[in-house]
């Protein structure tokens, strides 16, 4: 099994040496783990923050398996937010919010165009209100709407 695919990075542990075991929220394939080797590396660790878009091609031996990942960045969102404390918070919250929230391997398109719609609102002015409109966004996509 092989696919391509564009993902933002929501989070990444180490597994053994230098390996890191990466979360992603694909356009087409959804939430998505995988091994990266060397992912803990100095080189490629900066690759993998949380809120990055990455260009992701994932490969495993049969779909159920974990598979790996190799990545190249396309926008490094959590580095524009490193001197706002605030914003960094919000990035971290978001990011924890659909690991947490999202069924894994599920296509959610429409999750995925919003949430990159919020990582491009967290850099501007305004940026609380973007977070509680998307949040609000999440919910409802997920069968939870409120009716405010």
């Amino acid at each position: 099994m092989e696919w391509q695919d564009e993902g933002i990075v929501l989070s990444s542990r180490r597994h053994g040496e230098s390996a890191a075991i990466v979360s992603l929220l694909t356009r087409g394939h959804g939430r998505h783990a995988g091994l990266v080797r060397g992912g803990m590396g100095r080189r490629l660790r900066g690759i993998y923050q949380s809120g990055n878009l990455v260009s992701a091609a994932w490969r495993a031996r049969l779909e159920e398996h974990l598979g790996s990942f190799v990545c190249e960045l396309v926008t490094n969102h959590a580095a524009h937010l490193l001197d706002e404390p605030a914003r960094l918070a919000g990035l971290s919250s978001a990011c924890a919010l659909m690991e947490t929230a999202l069924p894994e391997r599920e296509p959610h398109e429409d999750i995925f165009e919003d949430f990159l719609t919020l990582l491009h609102g967290l850099e501007g002015e305004g940026w609380a209100e973007t977070y509680v409109r998307w949040e609000a966004s999440l919910l409802a996509n997920l069968g939870f709407g409120l009716d405010l």
